[in-house]
């Protein structure tokens, strides 16, 4: 469906005050800016930044690109003959090559790490976004297998991936952190991804395979 006029324009300004934000937080740290600065910065009133964003935390961890639901529908997406860890697999390869902005392999991110890691309410979501990921997941295994709620195979399956997810994620911030550039830490995750796949069971690689 092709974006309409006012999709574009909510979608720009949406940016634009998410752009802002993150270079006053940057500048002056998380906790030193108030949303009534970010307002003024990005030149629209402090109610069109909350239509926007629900909490300040939203404004650097947006719900569309930090979502709980982000494994679980890695999965449910996955090709015929894919298998759950092979299609998490498929999906982080891609977002590595590409340099894509959710795995946080574009120029500056180092800035936008230090940040988050300096504001405790920023590693906090990320903390509780990694165990809702493996959560979500959890579920979607069980009812696609028909697991009981309490058999662990789904957890077991979901832990590993979302370990998996949340290694590759570390690693990215560890290279960033060290001033490393997005292509070298590209071809080291790469790498990495490689090493992890060739560690992994037969038992996790081949569970949830979708049928033909």
């Amino acid at each position: 469906m092709t974006e309409g006029l006012r999709e574009r324009k909510k979608r720009r300004t949406r940016q634009h005050i998410s752009e802002v934000a993150v270079g006053l937080f940057v500048e002056r740290g998380f906790d030193n800016v108030t949303i009534a600065e970010v307002a003024a910065a990005a030149e629209v009133s402090v109610n069109t930044v909350y239509n926007y964003f629900q909490a300040k935390e939203d404004l650097v961890l947006p719900p569309e690109e930090a979502s709980p639901r982000r494994l679980a529908d890695i999965v449910a997406g996955r090709a015929p003959g894919e298998s759950a860890a092979g299609a998490v697999l498929a999906r982080l390869r891609q977002e590595v090559r590409e340099r894509e902005r959710r795995v946080g392999l574009t120029p500056g991110f180092g800035r936008v790490l230090e940040m988050m890691r300096a504001a405790p309410t920023l590693t906090a979501r990320l903390e509780d976004l990694g165990q809702r990921m493996t959560g979500e997941l959890t579920g979607l295994l069980a009812e696609e297998c028909g697991e009981g709620p309490e058999d662990p195979l789904p957890r077991v399956v979901a832990w590993h991936i979302g370990s998996l997810h949340a290694l590759v994620l570390s690693e990215i911030g560890r290279r960033t952190a060290a001033g490393e550039q997005p292509d070298a830490i590209a071809e080291a995750v790469l790498e990495l991804l490689d090493a992890a796949e060739s560690v992994l069971g037969e038992k996790v690689l081949a569970y949830a395979v979708r049928g033909e």
